[in-house]
């Protein structure tokens, strides 16, 4: 995996922050290895908890895509219609 900056917002608490740094590591994972789709789900919703705004979500995927190729609303979108237990993409 290749470094890559998050934009952390200044009111998040470490439990934020490991939330959203989770569900990345799962995207990046996802494309790389594969991983299990209800852990990859289940951080999903830990990250909606910090993040519950869609234009906030967007807005951070964009940038995240940008910096990696990846993104979160197509790896979730196929985690959700999955058929199998792992996600490989």
């Amino acid at each position: 995996m290749n470094n890559y900056q998050l934009p952390i917002d200044g009111n998040w608490n470490t439990a934020d922050i490991i939330a959203v740094s989770t569900l990345v590591d799962d995207v990046l994972m996802a494309y790389e290895e594969g991983i299990d789709c209800q852990k990859l789900l289940a951080d999903y919703q830990a990250f909606c908890q910090v993040m519950p705004a869609k234009s906030e979500q967007k807005t951070f995927d964009r940038d995240l895509a940008q910096q990696t190729g990846y993104s979160i609303y197509q790896t979730i979108k196929q985690a959700q219609q999955a058929t199998r237990k792992q996600l490989r993409l």
